[in-house]
C-alpha cells in the first residue's frame, strides 16, 4: 500500500489569497521554504494490485492528480463535506473517461445528501458511452465501523470537526484523521496499535475545531503510533520550525509526502 499526501494545507491552503503585495499571506510559514506551500488536503491511497482510493475532492485536486501522475480510480472517500473536502468534484470526469465507468463515493448519509444537493447532475444515471459530466455512485457508509472499499476491509471511525461530525479512516497499518478535534472512546480503540497516522494539526494554539500541537502530542503518547505525520497545517506551522520542534516520532506533512506499509486485509 502506497500512501501519497496529496496536499496538507488548512481550508484556505498556504499561502493564503491576500497579502500586501497581493501574493498571498503567509503568516508565520517562510515563503522561501518550498514545503510551505501547501494546497488543501487529501490523500491518496495505492494497494499493490492497482487498486486506488481518494480521500476527498478538494478545489486543488486536478493539479495534485496530475503532479502526481494519478489517473485511475474507482473509489473515493468523503469525511465531511466542507467545501475544502469536496469542491473540485467535477474533475473526477477525467477519471471516468480513463477507467470507463462511474466513481463510488463513501460517505455518510447526512454527508452524501450534502455533497448531493451541491452537485446534483454528477448524481444522475448514467448513459454510456461518453461522459460529459462527472458521474459518480453514491455508497453510503457508517460513521464507525468497519466496510469494504475496492475490495480492501477498511475501519471508519468517528471524529468531531467542532460543530460537526467527521470520519476517519484505518486501513490496516495506516490511519487518516483529517479535521478532527476530539475524537470518542470507541475511535481510540480503532487506532490501537496503529503504525502511521496521518491527523490534523492546524495550529500550535487551542482551535474549535481543529486539532493543536498539544492535543496531538496527548493523543501520540496514548495511541504510541510509530510514526505520526502532522497534516491540515495551516500558516502557523512553518516547516522549519517543526523540524527543529518536533518530537522523535513526529514529522509534518508535505505536499507530495509518499510512504509505504502492507496492504491491509481483502474483504
Amino acid at each position: 500500500m502506497k500512501v501519497t499526501i496529496l496536499g496538507c494545507g488548512g481550508s484556505a491552503g498556504v499561502p493564503m489569497l491576500g497579502g500586501e503585495d497581493g501574493h498571498g499571506i503567509w503568516g508565520q510559514c517562510d515563503p522561501k521554504e518550498p514545503r510551505n506551500i501547501r494546497t488543501r488536503a487529501s490523500i491518496f491511497i495505492q494497494m499493490e494490485d492497482g487498486e486506488g482510493i481518494l480521500v476527498d475532492t478538494g478545489p486543488d485536486i486536478r493539479a495534485q492528480l496530475l503532479t502526481h501522475g494519478i489517473s485511475a480510480f474507482k473509489s473515493i472517500f468523503y469525511t465531511h463535506a466542507h467545501a475544502d473536502h469536496i469542491a473540485g468534484l467535477d474533475e473526477v470526469r477525467g477519471i471516468n473517461r480513463v477507467v470507463k465507468q462511474p466513481i463510488t463515493a463513501y460517505a455518510t448519509p447526512s454527508v452524501l445528501e450534502e455533497i448531493q444537493t451541491r452537485f446534483n447532475y454528477v448524481f444522475q444515471p448514467w448513459t454510456p458511452p461518453h461522459f460529459f459530466r462527472a458521474v459518480v455512485e453514491a455508497h453510503p457508509v457508517p460513521l464507525h465501523g468497519d466496510v469494504v472499499m475496492g475490495g480492501y476491509k477498511v475501519s471508519l471511525l468517528e471524529q468531531s470537526h467542532g460543530r460537526i461530525p467527521s470520519s476517519g479512516l484505518r486501513c490496516g497499518e495506516f490511519a487518516y484523521s483529517t479535521d478532527v478535534v476530539e475524537l470518542p472512546e470507541a475511535s481510540f480503540e480503532v487506532l490501537a496499535g496503529v503504525d502511521t497516522w496521518i491527523v490534523d494539526c492546524f495550529q500550535k494554539e487551542p482551535h474549535s475545531a481543529h486539532a493543536w500541537l498539544d492535543r496531538v502530542l496527548e493523543w501520540k503518547d496514548r495511541i504510541r503510533p510509530r510514526r505520526l505525520i502532522l497534516t491540515h497545517l495551516g500558516p502557523d506551522m512553518d516547516w522549519a520550525w517543526m523540524q527543529a520542534n518536533l518530537p522523535d516520532g513526529v514529522e509534518a506533512a508535505c505536499d507530495g509526502l509518499c510512504f509505504t506499509l502492507p496492504d491491509p486485509e481483502k474483504a
